[in-house]
C-alpha cells in the first residue's frame, strides 16, 4: 500500500508544486486546500484568527500524503504578506496562489460608515493586491505559476443591499484582468472565480425563506457548496489551463448567465 501511495503521489497533477490559500480555515478555503492537496500540491493553510479550524485543514491535507502548515497574518497588511511567503519557503517555493480571504457586507450604503467600508476594501481588494504583488518575484523564479482571485457574481453584476461588498469584488475582477496582460509573458496565468451563491458561513445572517428563495432562484435548485468552488480553482491551477488567463468563471448554478 505505501508504495501505491508514493506512485499516485508522483503522478498526481500538481505533485511537487506549493499552493498558499489565503483564509484557508473555513468554508471555500478550506475545500481548494484539501482539493489542491488531493491533487498532489503541498498546502500554505493562511488563517488570520481560527488557528484551531486552520489546523484542522491542515491534517485534513496531510491525509493526501502532501506536506501542509498554518500560518497566521493578517493579509491586508503588507508586513504580514511577506512574513506569509517567507513562512510558506519552509515547504518550497510557492507556484499557486489562490487570494480567498474576504469578508462580506449586508446592508444599506448610506448606513455604511468609512470604519467599515474602508475595513471591506483592505479584506477584499487590498489583500488581493499585496499578495498578487508578492507572489510575482516566486512564480518567475518558478518560471511560471498560476494566480487564482476570488471574486462574486456580486462583482459582476452589482445588488441592492451590497453596493460595497460588491465595488470590492468589482475590483478583484478589474485588477485580475489587468495583471493577467501584465505576467502573461512570465508564464504566469491569472483567473478570477466568481461563485454565486455558496453554502459557507456567510450564509448565516439570511433566514430560512430568504436561503429558500435564493435556492429557487437557482436554476440548478440548490445552492453551491463550498466543493463546487474549489473544483473549479483546482482546474486553473492545472497545466492543462495553461492557455487560459485574464478570465473570469462563475459557478453559480445558472443564476447568472
Amino acid at each position: 500500500m505505501k508504495s501505491e501511495s508514493r506512485q499516485l503521489k508522483q503522478t498526481a497533477p500538481l505533485c511537487n508544486k506549493l499552493a498558499i490559500v489565503t483564509g484557508a480555515s473555513r468554508g471555500i478555503g478550506r475545500a481548494v486546500a484539501i482539493a489542491l492537496a488531493e491533487a498532489g500540491s503541498h498546502v500554505v493553510v493562511h488563517y488570520h484568527e481560527q488557528r484551531q479550524l486552520a489546523m484542522e485543514t491542515v491534517k485534513a491535507c496531510e491525509a493526501s500524503g502532501v506536506q501542509a502548515i498554518a500560518v497566521q497574518a493578517d493579509v491586508g497588511v503588507e508586513a504580514d504578506v511577506k512574513r506569509l511567503f517567507i513562512a510558506a519557503t519552509q515547504i518550497g517555493n510557492p507556484t499557486i496562489l489562490v487570494n480567498n480571504a474576504g469578508i462580506a457586507h449586508y446592508g444599506l450604503l448610506m448606513d455604511l460608515s468609512l470604519v467599515e467600508w474602508e475595513k471591506l476594501l483592505q479584506t477584499n481588494l487590498t489583500s488581493t493586491f499585496l499578495c498578487c504583488r508578492e507572489a510575482i518575484p516566486y512564480l518567475k523564479r518558478a518560471s511560471g505559476g498560476r494566480i487564482i482571485n476570488l471574486a462574486s457574481i456580486h462583482g459582476l453584476r452589482g445588488a441592492a443591499m451590497e453596493a460595497a461588498y460588491s465595488a470590492s469584488k468589482a475590483g478583484v475582477i478589474a485588477l485580475t484582468e489587468s495583471l493577467a496582460a501584465e505576467v502573461g509573458s512570465l508564464g504566469i496565468t491569472v483567473n478570477a472565480v466568481a461563485p454565486g451563491v455558496i453554502d459557507t458561513d456567510m450564509m448565516q445572517g439570511f433566514s430560512a425563506q430568504e436561503r429558500l428563495q435564493m435556492q429557487e432562484e437557482t436554476p440548478v435548485g440548490r445552492l453551491g457548496t463550498p466543493a463546487d468552488v474549489a473544483n473549479v480553482i483546482t482546474f486553473l491551477a492545472l497545466e492543462a489551463s495553461s492557455f487560459i488567463t485574464g478570465q473570469v468563471i462563475s459557478p453559480n448554478g445558472g443564476r447568472m448567465p
